[in-house]
């Protein structure tokens, strides 16, 4: 993971905006991605691409996000 790409810092800005939680989303990467694949739920959206010299290989570009409002007071992603 590019940690300083553009992308993963619109993806963490908008990961801390919409979180409660005060624990760097780095610490967490790991942990949202195993949880989002167990439950096939789409939080955040990526534009996926193949390079084509290596057809193994995926390129994952943030493109915004997903929010669910339950009531006034509570946000789930």
């Amino acid at each position: 993971m590019d940690y300083f790409s553009e992308d993963y810092i619109r993806f963490e800005e908008d990961f801390q905006r919409y979180s409660a939680l005060n624990i760097p989303l780095t610490f967490l990467i790991d942990d949202i991605l195993r949880t989002m694949a167990m439950n096939q739920i789409n939080y955040f959206y990526f534009e996926i691409s193949v390079i084509k010299s290596r057809k193994n290989i995926r390129m994952f570009r943030y493109r915004g996000e997903t929010l669910k409002i339950k009531s006034s007071t509570y946000c789930v992603l």
